[in-house]
């Protein structure tokens, strides 16, 4: 297979704290790749600086061989929170055509985009009512549909089902892997759900605890065609689910905060500040 998505010796920090380090991992074209962690890690930044979102402050990252130093046009991320990705004063259909009006594409070929694109997502009927009409699924749904109408070669999910309810959570994974089988769409999502890593992924990547780095990169072989209760009665799914959770378990520890003593001068500008603010609490209450 052909690989689409080449991540190498990866690092980014904020100031003095690592959010990732030393990441190398491939996404081959056709595939859904999964990323888990443990909470805080550093998945969410490894996701931005795939995008190109933010600049990472060591390393590369490739599609198609072409270096990413800016969000690619023909790459699509859909982020946890709906509510602050959609337009609220724009209808569906105006949401899913959003990002195709800055590529020159002709109105006509917009509206037939985002009609087959929410089609695709089960929400042929809704292109006229507004996100706030709408279940939080629903406005996943949309999320999703603009993404999928920019026909990208590959699409970034940013713990996409993490905002709603347990079964429109099945219902949404179930949709994308229809999208992916039907579509050969190549898939990176992050999540936090074990679960959901082994049940949607062709591969599970495993991060440590931060500054993030890979633990382990497992095959998972279940069949194309899954559904949520016997996929998830399968020995096959049950023993990767315990490895991925035993893995998680034992991630490495991230390297402990260095605590620096503070300089006299540093002390001393700390007890000014403290003694103006009680004499401003002082002062207010003689005025009261």
């Amino acid at each position: 297979m052909t690989a689409m998505l080449e991540v190498t010796e990866l690092r980014h920090t904020y100031g003095t704290f690592t959010a990732v380090q030393d990441l190398n991992f491939t996404v081959n074209t056709g595939e859904l790749a999964c990323i888990v962690g443990p909470s805080g890690c550093g998945k969410s930044t490894l996701l931005r600086c795939i995008a190109g979102l933010i600049k990472p402050s060591a390393g590369q990252v490739s599609l198609h061989g072409d270096l990413i130093d800016r969000t690619p046009s023909d790459l699509a991320v859909v982020f946890q929170d709906y509510s602050r990705s959609l337009f609220p004063w724009l209808s569906v259909r105006g949401n899913v055509e959003f990002p195709l009006r800055s590529r020159g594409i002709s109105r006509a070929e917009r509206r037939s985009r985002a009609a087959e694109a929410l089609q695709w997502v089960g929400l042929d009927g809704a292109g006229a009512k507004y996100p706030w009409q709408l279940s939080g699924g629903m406005q996943q749904r949309v999320s999703i549909a603009r993404a999928l109408a920019c026909q990208p070669s590959l699409l970034l999910m940013d713990e996409p089902f993490a905002s709603v309810d347990a079964q429109t959570r099945f219902e949404l994974e179930d949709l994308l892997l229809r999208v992916k089988r039907e579509h050969s769409s190549t898939v990176l999502l992050v999540t936090h759900d074990i679960d959901e890593s082994v049940y949607l992924g062709d591969r599970v990547l495993v991060l440590s605890k931060s500054p993030a780095s890979i633990v382990a990169d497992l095959p998972v072989d279940l069949p194309t065609q899954r559904d949520q209760i016997t996929t998830r009665e399968s020995a096959t799914f049950v023993t990767l689910r315990g490895e991925v959770a035993r893995l998680l378990h034992n991630a490495p520890t991230a390297e402990p905060a260095v605590h620096r003593t503070p300089t006299a001068r540093e002390e001393s500008a700390a007890a000014a500040r403290f003694l103006e603010a009680e004499r401003e609490t002082r002062r207010t209450s003689a005025t009261n």
